[in-house]
């Protein structure tokens, strides 16, 4: 029973950390995805109702096309279809924009397609990405997940420093 307890707490701590920003500030807090001797990535939640965990297991210039993510949030909107949106940033100028549907209606590629309002959501496990090598630079990323009816689901601001 005391081991019960114990997870309800730290899912009520999760929750609590998820949705309730800094107190007396209008941001989120900056967190870092990853840190290497030239390697940088960091993020900020851009939704003004919730933060999000973001992690990967692997920091190096050179991105493999198997690349292990840990994420995890509550959602504030069903997720039946799921896209992402990329914008890439360097010095002002735009250098690339994708889409990609993460969850489809009749093509579900995640165990947490079909999710509704209110649930906790964690993947951890790989995705398939185009392996590259991140050139020095400095890079603004906007991400946003959106949902069948244009509902922002998250987004975030990140900042990828490579030198």
């Amino acid at each position: 029973m005391q081991g019960l307890a114990m997870k309800g707490l730290m899912l009520a701590v999760l929750v609590w950390t998820l949705i309730s920003p800094s107190s007396g500030s209008k941001a989120w807090p900056t967190h870092t995805v990853c840190r290497d001797g030239n390697l940088e990535v960091l993020y900020q939640s851009c939704d003004p109702l919730q933060d999000f965990g973001f992690s990967v297991d692997q920091c190096s210039k050179h991105l493999k096309s198997n690349l292990n993510i840990r994420f995890g949030m509550i959602l504030r909107e069903d997720i039946k279809e799921l896209f992402l949106d990329i914008a890439l940033f360097t010095k002002g100028s735009s250098i690339l924009n994708f889409s990609y549907p993460i969850c489809e209606e009749d093509l579900p590629k995640f165990s947490f397609c079909g999710r509704r309002k209110g649930e906790l959501i964690y993947f951890a496990g790989p995705i398939n990405n185009p392996g590259f090598e991140i050139l020095p630079g400095e890079y603004q990323v906007l991400l946003e997940l959106y949902n069948g009816d244009g509902s922002t689901v998250a987004c975030a601001n990140a900042t990828v420093i490579s030198s």
